[in-house]
């Protein structure tokens, strides 16, 4: 049997900012690449910690809906971060995004991300 992957491509959320593909899926499974906190429709880096993770979830969103997921799908998250003490941040809009059972999660504190983001979130889902 070949392997066979399908490479995701959507306008419900930002283009690739580099040389990567929004997604892939593989075997029953979804491998989003990292959003940040861009505007999809403009492109624009929104300003500020609470802006960029309000729009890393509407991109997350916008990448779900694109291959008929719901945030139910969710089965593990990434988020990276270049400051850890907003962790609290993202706990709560954890709670106002997934309902329990959360997915699994890691998080980490990185020195700099694209585009001079300040968080980044990558989703793997399941169907």
């Amino acid at each position: 049997m070949a392997y066979q992957k399908t490479i995701i491509a959507t306008d419900k959320a930002p283009a690739a900012v580099g040389t990567y593909s929004q997604g892939a899926f593989h075997n029953g499974v979804f491998y989003f690449s990292g959003q940040i906190g861009l505007d999809a429709k403009t492109g624009e880096m929104a300003v500020g910690f609470d802006a960029q993770l309000s729009h890393i979830m509407k991109n997350i969103d916008g990448l779900l809906e694109s291959q008929d997921l719901t945030r139910a799908n969710i089965i593990k998250t990434t988020v990276f971060m270049t400051d850890l003490a907003q962790f609290g941040k993202v706990n709560e809009a954890y709670t106002n995004f997934f309902i329990a059972p959360y997915p699994a999660r890691s998080t980490v504190q990185v020195a700099a991300l694209p585009k001079g983001a300040v968080v980044e979130i990558e989703v793997i889902a399941a169907k």
